[in-house]
């Protein structure tokens, strides 16, 4: 680690505190040239990935794109906010756990699907049909269909 005053490379690390909540390590540091202290912090850093969309274009994954979505499709339902933060953290988790560096958008879009699915009917319907592009009733009738299925 540099020294943010001297920039010289050789520091050492004096005190290590985990915060409260666990995900972060503070270190307290001296440089070894200077003798100047300083505070570091240590966090995790998880990359999403990139989410490829049907015309080959790449963008960065978004949780806010996911959420307006989500509420989109929930409008007027009733729906707590934290379900739906729940349902964003499966979905996001499922992307980690993934492994990939990037996802087809259409992979992103039947886990909003399963997702809308168990958290309301209506909002399912509502988000598979502009989703999956519904162009006339009988599509409507057999997505309801299949919702009553299950």
């Amino acid at each position: 680690m540099k020294c943010p005053y001297c920039h010289h490379g050789d520091t050492q690390v004096i005190d290590t505190r985990i915060s409260e909540e666990g995900d972060t390590i503070r270190r307290r540091r001296r440089c070894a040239s200077c003798d100047k202290r300083f505070t570091t912090y240590e966090r995790i850093e998880l990359a999403m990935p990139v989410i490829v969309k049907k015309n080959g274009s790449r963008s960065e994954y978004e949780s806010s794109k996911l959420r307006a979505s989500l509420m989109l499709a929930l409008r007027k339902r009733p729906v707590s906010a934290e379900a739906v933060d729940t349902a964003i953290q499966r979905i996001e988790e499922k992307l980690l756990a993934s492994g990939e560096r990037e996802v087809v958008s259409g992979h992103l879009g039947e886990l909003v699907m399963r997702e809308l699915k168990r958290l309301d009917k209506i909002a399912y319907i509502r988000f598979a049909s502009v989703y999956k592009s519904f162009e006339d009733v009988s599509e409507f009738v057999e997505a309801i269909q299949e919702v009553k299925k299950k």
